[in-house]
């Protein structure tokens, strides 16, 4: 597909950003002969869950297919899909939640329809194997992306314009989302959650589903290297929790380490093969998930949020905000204190 096309089409959906929204945003999720239905399962899960709030944000999940006749799932029963491929003409969000585990090519039918609903502006979104479909579209040209860690290489050799991060739980790079293996699907729904309707909201449709609402770290905690067992996991645990309760408070990795009961050496080798990062940023990640609620939930000045979540000033938070986020601290809470017109004026940025 044309590159220059691509990219004014992703302009174009920043550009968007004010429209007001009218309706709920549509989910297209995306089914084939011998899915697993975990896979299929996940953004059902996470943009399909009913709240109490009647303020909530209102999302249309449906399963599509090539075909609307049923076919087997590798769980031994059968679904039967209620869309064909037409509803990608249409859908806000374009969910390929897996693929094939032999990465065959898929069909001219859905490259066809994949491209058409990305020059659209909708939201595309690859989980697991579910990138592979994607690159085989063009989509991924010139852009980060994740996929299971044991199909990464595969994906590498196969599309070399594609640059595959092989130890990231989840990507977004320039509107295209895609995510590792199996449970990090729900790692990357909910993120894309945050983005649509806040953190407040994403934290309690995690909590439904006994499930971290933001996991730090990315794919190298899983890559065969099982962590020993012994007595200082208790310990560090118990660090994690302190940092995460005391955000506000500087601290160091020495001061960490010793209260761990461990040298600043292994203290550090230990941090990343827990959660995959470094203690930096894994605290940042912390304290700007702290920020938002804050933003979302109260009424503090930016001063009062970012000394309470450890940013020390407002322009250090603004500029960390910035960075990670791609907006400011008073446009957040402008866009999430009123969820219903916020959540669907986010999504219409990516979406329209």
């Amino acid at each position: 597909m044309p590159g220059s096309g691509l990219k004014a089409c992703l302009r174009y959906n920043r550009a968007m950003l004010s429209l007001p929204a009218a309706r709920p945003l549509v989910v297209a999720v995306i089914a084939y002969e011998g899915i697993t239905p975990f896979h299929l399962s996940v953004p059902c899960l996470v943009f399909g869950t009913r709240f109490d709030a009647p303020d909530a944000p209102l999302f249309e999940v449906h399963v599509c297919a090539a075909e609307t006749a049923p076919f087997a799932t590798a769980a031994g029963f059968a679904i039967v899909p209620a869309h064909d491929l037409s509803l990608l003409e249409t859908a806000d969000i374009v969910i390929m939640p897996s693929w094939h585990d032999d990465c065959r090519a898929a069909p001219d039918a859905l490259m066809t329809a994949l491209r058409g609903a990305c020059l659209r502006g909708a939201r595309m979104v690859g989980l697991c194997l579910g990138a592979f479909p994607l690159a085989q579209a063009g989509l991924l040209d010139g852009k980060r992306a994740a996929t299971h860690w044991a199909m990464a290489a595969i994906l590498a050799a196969r599309h070399p314009h594609v640059m595959v991060e092989q130890e990231m739980l989840y990507v977004d790079d320039g509107g295209m989302l895609t995510s590792a293996g199996v449970a990090a699907g729900l790692d990357c729904c909910l993120y894309l959650l945050r983005q649509l309707a806040g953190a407040e909201l994403a934290n309690r449709v995690a909590r439904r589903l006994l499930v971290a609402p933001h996991r730090q770290g990315g794919q190298a905690q899983f890559i065969e290297r099982p962590l020993p067992v012994s007595n200082s996991e208790g310990r560090f645990a118990e660090v994690l929790a302190h940092v995460g309760a005391h955000l506000s408070e500087a601290h160091g990795i020495d001061a960490l380490a010793e209260r761990a009961a461990m040298s600043r050496r292994n203290f550090t080798r230990h941090f990343r093969q827990a959660t995959g990062t470094s203690f930096k940023q894994w605290l940042l990640g912390q304290r700007l998930a702290h920020a938002q609620g804050l933003l979302e939930k109260s009424a503090i000045s930016i001063d009062m949020v970012a000394q309470a979540s450890g940013f020390g000033t407002a322009l250090s938070l603004r500029q960390h905000f910035r960075a990670a986020l791609q907006t400011s601290p008073s446009a957040y809470r402008k866009l999430f204190c009123n969820r219903t017109a916020g959540a669907v004026s986010v999504a219409r940025s990516s979406t329209r």
